[in-house]
């Protein structure tokens, strides 16, 4: 097979059987006989939906061809066919609430998402075509599934990635929490998740922590993580081994960040409690650096130039007088005020905020490095002028730039998305209509 091809197929979840679609395609042969109508029988109710046996055997062959271009074992016939079922019902009804939303991707949007596929591909829309079809793979099935994956990332968009907001208080929180988390560390995670809804009855409570320890208890006995994950997690990524990728240090839920960093590659975690249920996490990988906080002072100053004709003399006997007055009791922010050629600062009662290593040149660092809490200093020389200084606070402090910033608020984004979205997916089965025949 292709690679190119066998990863556009895998990732799209689109790998069929050229018998499958054949059935699909033509219909039984004249010696099809029972076979035949067992193919087209209905082995699940979704709504004013259904799911036929026929559609369950392909997507089932899918499946089991992208665990085996994993690499993985596929967990027995019967556990495998459920999860495919259940997500198959999953999608069904994402279909139906998109419609009953007026969402609909027509002819022009599927185009140019199937163009979009092509181009990520270095292909061309008909050489795709071609690549589809030589899979044994009728294009018109593969446009459909397109179809439905981006009427599915609408519905989510509408639902959910519009109302999802991160403050800057939320990216501070997640900065000053990254040095347990590790810093600038991602993680390669997978996990198996016991679903329970946050408003679960002691009753559901004791049979998810049932599972759980029936899990850990298979684990102990050797168990294959992924395997396992394949056969008994609620998570979306269960087919997938569980896993959910990298997840960067900052963005990790906090249920995560207080044992992920302390784990080895190769490592599973003790069931940890979210507001999604019960999770057991196995640590595939690590990368990037381990950074240390730094310290930053919150100071305010007075500062004195000499540009306009003040000797340095003059500026010092000034400063140490406003010093004597501000020790007596005077108040720091009004003689800043009055007497501070700091503008900027001085409107501000001369507080120049949190400042970090360095800042706002060495020399003044170096000068208030060793102050204690509100010590007002001496007179001190920058090449800005003369200054008294005064710490207010410490803390410790991961430093971000803007587009660090912004790149832990989308990765914050996404982690609320993706919990949300698994809570209303739940929650839109638990009142759907759906019967399982077979």
């Amino acid at each position: 097979m292709n690679r190119m091809i066998r990863c556009i197929l895998i990732g799209l979840g689109l790998l069929m059987a050229q018998s499958a679609t054949a059935q699909l395609q033509f219909g039984p042969g004249p010696d099809a006989g029972a076979a035949g109508d067992r193919l087209d029988s209905i082995v699940a109710v979704v709504e004013d939906d259904v799911i036929t046996l026929s559609e369950l055997e392909r997507e089932l062959t899918a499946v089991r061809q992208r665990i085996r271009a994993r690499g993985a074992n596929a967990p027995p016939q019967d556990v495998l066919r459920r999860q495919v079922l259940e997500n198959m019902i999953d999608e069904r009804l994402q279909v139906r609430a998109a419609e009953r939303r007026g969402i609909s991707v027509d002819d022009p949007s599927l185009e140019a998402a199937v163009d979009r596929i092509a181009r990520q591909n270095q292909l061309t829309v008909e050489q795709l075509r071609t690549a589809v079809q030589q899979e044994g793979m009728d294009f018109a099935e593969f446009r459909d599934d397109v179809r439905r994956q981006v009427l599915a990332q609408r519905l989510r968009q509408q639902v959910i990635d519009r109302q999802i907001t991160v403050s800057e208080q939320e990216i501070d929180n997640a900065l000053s929490r990254a040095d347990s988390a590790g810093g600038s560390r991602e993680y390669r995670l997978a996990q198996i998740l016991i679903a329970v809804a946050p408003n679960a009855s002691s009753q559901v409570l004791s049979q998810a922590q049932q599972r759980v320890e029936q899990v850990i208890q298979q684990l102990r006995q050797g168990a294959d993580f992924q395997q396992l994950a394949v056969a008994v997690s609620d998570g979306r990524e269960a087919l997938q081994g569980g896993e959910l990728g990298w997840l960067a240090a900052a963005s990790l839920p906090r249920s995560f960040a207080e044992i992920v960093p302390q784990m080895s590659p190769g490592q599973i975690s003790p069931p940890l409690r979210s507001a999604q249920g019960y999770h057991l996490l196995l640590l595939l990988d690590a990368r990037g650096e381990q950074l240390r906080p730094v310290t930053q002072q919150r100071v305010r100053h007075i500062m004195l130039s000499t540009a306009n004709g003040l000797t340095d003399a003059e500026a010092q006997t000034r400063l140490r007088r406003l010093r004597e007055r501000i020790n007596a009791g005077a108040s720091f922010a009004d003689l800043a005020r009055a007497n501070s050629t700091d503008i900027d600062s001085a409107n501000r009662g001369g507080a120049l905020g949190w400042l970090n290593p360095g800042e706002p040149s060495p020399r003044f660092a170096e000068a208030v490095a060793s102050l204690r809490l509100n010590q007002l200093s001496e007179p001190f020389q920058t090449d800005q002028g003369w200054h008294i200084a005064e710490v207010l606070e410490r803390r410790q402090q991961h430093l971000a730039d803007e587009a660090q910033r912004e790149q832990l608020r989308e990765a914050l984004m996404r982690r609320k998305a993706e919990e949300e979205w698994a809570l209303w997916l739940r929650q839109l089965r638990d009142r759907s209509y759906v019967e399982i025949r077979g």
